[in-house]
């Protein structure tokens, strides 16, 4: 290594370089696009990674939605079209009776006219369990959400959306333990949520106690759908495919009914989704590599085109004393030389790339790239593949170089 610090060493690279600078440029500009392309690939296929996990984080991924509809079958005397009606009884079947479900969070909904002071406006009130903040995380601003106590003594709180208390309240008003009408029925407010930019199942502007929906609307044992979350390593396909045979032997369906329930596999979603950025991520290191690889070729090119036009140099070189390895080394040297030079510019050129994405198109809710960045292993990789590729193709023309005898490199013109 001790060459690596000789100042003839360096002199000679540079003078080589030197004397055909608009080839040298040109050459290194094949590997600085490469890593470029590399780095600015990676990046976004992080940032629109980021941008999926900030929209599916608050949700429990390994889930499925099951709603009632119409059969389209008859079966065991009843006709097609017959209306299903989901209960709490189906919920509990479905607990007993399902393996590999972590939580069954069933829920209701209507909408109703909400009331404060002077101002008022109709929205969607959800009757629900405190379970569906674990499935469905709420972003709370100021107070909680529905708790079990709640849910026992049938309390009149209400959780509602930071949109609601913006049309309801005034800029900056506490709105805990402040009152609203909802069909003529004063509620407590006890929480303000986020505004989510997804909504699984129909969007719920209010939520209030699941047995306080119950009595207020006369919905009895009837829910309107559910959400079933499996455990991590759970299959969710199975577990909807088990909940809806369970559902048609208990309401009467036949079995091949398609239509009398729906359903939206979250989990399956998820899944694909998945799939495609880690597609998407291959690709990235596929087209970002072979670029490399192409420019790299490019500067083996030239370094052979360069010993071409310094075989007579090479051959003094030899006749004096120069051993094929001390040839084959400098060689290499300005081979990794290029190629790393041209990588770091890459590296940081990328790097500028990155950071312009996330300030104009990684800000705000809507935001399609999200911290769009590669990781420092992602980086030390990408040097580590340039040093070897520098390398690798730095031993072409230097072999090259070393082929031709001493006396006939004399006799080159």
């Amino acid at each position: 290594m001790k060459f690596l610090f000789d100042r003839d060493t360096w002199q000679e690279l540079y003078d080589s370089i030197s004397k055909n600078k608009v080839r040298s440029i040109l050459t290194m500009v094949g590997v600085w696009w490469g890593i470029l392309l590399l780095i600015g690939l990676l990046g976004s296929a992080r940032g629109i990674e980021n941008s999926f996990n900030r929209l599916f984080g608050d949700f429990a991924t390994n889930s499925v939605f099951i709603w009632s509809q119409s059969t389209s079958k008859p079966f065991k005397g009843f006709q097609e079209g017959r209306r299903v009606r989901l209960t709490l009884t189906d919920v509990r079947k479905i607990e007993e009776n399902v393996e590999g479900i972590e939580f069954v969070v069933p829920r209701n909904q209507n909408r109703s006219l909400v009331v404060r002071n002077l101002l008022s406006g109709t929205f969607n009130i959800a009757g629900d369990y405190p379970l569906l903040d674990k499935v469905q995380k709420k972003k709370l601003i100021h107070g909680r959400f529905i708790n079990q106590n709640d849910i026992d003594e049938n309390k009149k709180t209400v959780v509602i959306s930071e949109d609601i208390y913006k049309q309801l309240f005034e800029k900056d008003e506490d709105a805990i333990n402040e009152y609203i009408r909802i069909n003529n029925i004063n509620f407590k407010v006890i929480g303000i949520f986020e505004n989510s930019n997804v909504n699984m199942g129909p969007s719920s502007d209010i939520h209030i106690p699941f047995t306080t929906f119950q009595q207020i609307y006369n919905q009895g044992e009837k829910i309107g759908w559910m959400v079933i979350t499996g455990k991590p390593d759970s299959d969710i396909n199975q577990i909807e495919a088990d909940v809806k045979l369970l559902l048609k032997n208990v309401h009467k369906i036949h079995p091949q009914d398609k239509r009398a329930f729906g359903s939206f596999n979250l989990g399956e979603a998820f899944g694909k989704l998945t799939g495609f950025l880690t597609g998407m991520q291959f690709l990235t290191w596929f087209v970002g590599i072979a670029t490399l690889i192409a420019g790299v070729f490019a500067i083996g090119n030239i370094l052979l085109i360069t010993v071409k036009e310094r075989t007579k140099e090479i051959g003094v070189r030899r006749a004096i004393g120069a051993t094929p390895f001390e040839i084959k080394r400098q060689i290499v040297v300005e081979a990794v030389f290029l190629t790393l030079v041209a990588g770091l510019l890459g590296i940081i050129s990328g790097g500028w790339i990155l950071i312009a994405m996330d300030k104009f198109l990684g800000q705000g809710d809507d935001a399609v790239f999200v911290n769009a960045s590669v990781s420092i292993s992602v980086v030390l990789i990408a040097l580590v593949i340039l040093i070897i590729l520098g390398t690798l193709i730095g031993l072409i023309p230097a072999y090259k170089a070393t082929s031709v005898k001493p006396i006939e490199a004399l006799r080159e013109e």
